[in-house]
């Protein structure tokens, strides 16, 4: 796994039209805990974050890492 970047995060929800609390449910973590997280308020746990990670991933989500985007930001996509 990748260390998901809050950007990375709301751009994976909104591939798989996730609201942050249908994400929360699926990751089975706290909503306020993924606005916290999203908004850059705080950072969460490896474990939570690792937690919404599966989830995402479970849901189709791809994670890309820096060498894989053309300019070497992040990124995320669907799976095939």
């Amino acid at each position: 796994m990748i260390e998901m970047t809050p950007t990375q995060c709301r751009a994976a929800r909104a591939l798989v039209s996730w609201t942050q609390q249908q994400l929360a449910d699926a990751a089975k973590v706290g909503v306020a805990t993924l606005q916290n997280f999203e908004t850059g308020v705080s950072t969460p746990r490896n474990a939570t974050l690792e937690v919404l990670e599966r989830a995402l991933r479970d849901a189709g989500v791809v994670f890309l890492d820096k060498g894989e985007v053309v300019d070497g930001g992040e990124g995320v996509r669907l799976r095939k």
